[in-house]
């Protein structure tokens, strides 16, 4: 009897369901002042636990790649549940003892390792399910967890108020498991040898599409240059997206004047062009290539850098800011299907989740990084300048890179030309 083949679409929208709720680490603002308020914590010590989260993010992502890949979606999705849920609701027993060591251990070391694994786990599956639209279907699933936070923070909000903090966690941490494990329990990769409906003769048809690079393991692909080109063009975006997220709602009643009301509804609305363009760049990368949406990135952001300074109108200023949070956005929507692209799908989720040891590092420098330069320079204008020079660092390497791929895909069609050769005699 022939095996019953999933719906890619269902396998998405479980996607989603994951990101949603491991990306309302990103709501982790809600919590500062009523943990400040009610436990007498700094803002240093509370805000160290989101750091931590992103810490453990990089390197759960970078050490459990290959578990990924060794058990399938389906376990890790399942750990992700496990490890999420118990240090969410973890948190709120560090808030009732009032330990601040307790806090930094659920939610950022185990809710911290739930976090990367759930990350790569859907990521690595639908690129596998969507060979002809790799970056639509990565944009679907990472564009959850860019909107994750629009949506768990004034959820989180109203019931801090009604039931409070530690009660909340536990709330939380019970939703987030039921939601995380429900939805691995229908991930699965493809059949061996599956293809979508049309692809094959799809890829005849069309000579401009080309097949993956190479199909690498993922300690092969770290001994390649185009793998820390990758590692340096997504390090310098996250950097940069960071601290601008940082410090949006002082600099923009720094440079344009706005009210401290009117720059609070400005980074609400970050949240959702962080979302939009997680899915509408990974959706265009499928027609213009990975390597022209990449320098699309750095091109538009070194500009809008640049000029950033002298956006004194609160309109112009906003709607920069909007568009430079869709780049950073789109970059992290884009890398999977540009490492499937460059490095195949025979271990992608490892190779995924080394790559996202660019998160962890910059969302430890971003942050302190703009502090520094802020302090240093006295204005906010020469830390925009400042990393303006880093899209610059960024622009050139994604030109670089492009001619690794063309040296790769010379290669390629060398070895075919000889096999042909071969063939003939």
């Amino acid at each position: 009897m022939e095996r019953k083949i999933k719906n890619r679409w269902l396998i998405a929208l479980a996607g989603v369901g994951i990101h949603i709720s491991i990306g309302s680490i990103y709501a982790w603002s809600v919590f500062t002042n009523p943990l400040m308020n009610d436990l007498q914590w700094g803002l240093r010590e509370v805000s160290l636990t989101f750091s931590i989260a992103i810490l453990f993010l990089g390197l759960s992502a970078a050490f459990l790649g290959h578990f990924v890949e060794r058990y399938g979606p389906r376990v890790s999705g399942t750990l992700s549940s496990f490890f999420f849920g118990i240090g969410i609701a973890g948190a709120g027993l560090a808030v009732q003892v009032e330990s601040l060591l307790l806090l930094y251990l659920f939610y950022g070391v185990i809710a911290g390792i739930g976090l990367g694994v759930g990350y790569i786990t859907p990521v690595s599956t639908l690129v596998k399910w969507f060979p002809d639209r790799r970056g639509l279907a990565t944009g679907l699933a990472i564009m959850g967890f860019g909107f994750a936070s629009m949506i768990a923070s004034p959820i989180i909000a109203r019931l801090i108020e009604a039931v409070g903090l530690s009660t909340t966690f536990y709330i939380l941490g019970a939703t987030y498991f039921v939601v995380i494990f429900s939805s691995a329990q229908y991930l699965a990769p493809p059949p061996k040898g599956w293809l979508p409906a049309g692809f094959k003769e799809a890829m005849q048809a069309n000579t401009k599409k080309k097949a993956d690079l190479s199909q690498l393991t993922a300690n092969e692909a770290i001994k390649t240059k185009r793998f820390w080109m990758l590692w340096v063009m997504l390090f310098i975006n996250i950097t940069c997206g960071i601290a601008l997220l940082s410090v949006a709602s002082p600099m923009a009643q720094e440079i344009a004047g706005m009210t401290a009301v009117a720059a609070a509804t400005m980074v609400g609305l970050i949240g959702v062009f962080n979302g939009l363009g997680r899915l509408g760049w990974a959706t265009l990368s499928d027609y213009i290539g990975r390597p022209n949406t990449y320098t699309a990135f750095f091109a538009i952001q070194m500009v809008l850098f640049f000029i950033l300074p002298n956006m004194t109108h609160f309109l112009l200023f906003q709607l920069v800011i909007f568009v430079i949070i869709t780049c950073y956005g789109g970059g992290f929507s884009s890398i999977p299907a540009y490492i499937g692209d460059l490095f195949g799908t025979k271990q992608l989720g490892a190779i995924h989740g080394y790559m996202l040891t660019a998160w962890a590092a910059a969302g430890l420098i971003g942050p302190i990084f703009s502090a520094w330069v802020r302090e240093t320079t006295g204005s906010y204008q020469g830390t925009l300048v400042i990393f303006a020079s880093l899209f610059a660092i960024a622009f050139l390497v994604s030109i670089w890179i492009r001619y690794e791929i063309k040296n790769l895909q010379k290669q390629n069609q060398d070895k075919e030309t000889n096999l042909e050769l071969k063939v003939a005699k």
